[in-house]
């Protein structure tokens, strides 16, 4: 990725290179839009918080590190994650956390 391109717009294409029926975690679509450090995972949540609700963009594909749906800042946007990620038939358990062993998206080998 070009270093010279915004951080959101580096951010928003990898997500949207993650396929259906597959999640990234932030810590990984930070690594990949070239936003090394600590903040690498928060700034990614800080771009996708930014999308146009029309963007297009599968922000629904991001969890965490533990394999669940971070809080937004908006109420109800959590099951409408999970509602998402069940129609691409990502599944979780009772707790919410989705197998990353089996889910996870491995840029470069699908």
């Amino acid at each position: 990725m070009s270093a010279g391109r915004g951080r959101n717009q580096r951010v928003w294409d990898v997500v949207q290179a993650i396929p259906r029926g597959r999640v990234a975690t932030y810590r990984q679509v930070a690594a990949l839009a070239g936003l090394e450090g600590p903040s690498g995972a928060r700034q990614v949540g800080y771009a996708l918080a930014a999308l146009a609700p029309d963007s297009g963009v599968p922000w629904h594909r991001v969890v965490n590190v533990r394999g669940t749906v971070s809080p937004r800042g908006i109420g109800g946007r959590e099951d409408e994650q999970y509602d998402r990620l069940a129609a691409e038939g990502v599944a979780y358990d009772a707790g919410g956390r989705i197998d990353l062993a089996r889910y996870e998206w491995n840029y470069g080998i699908e």
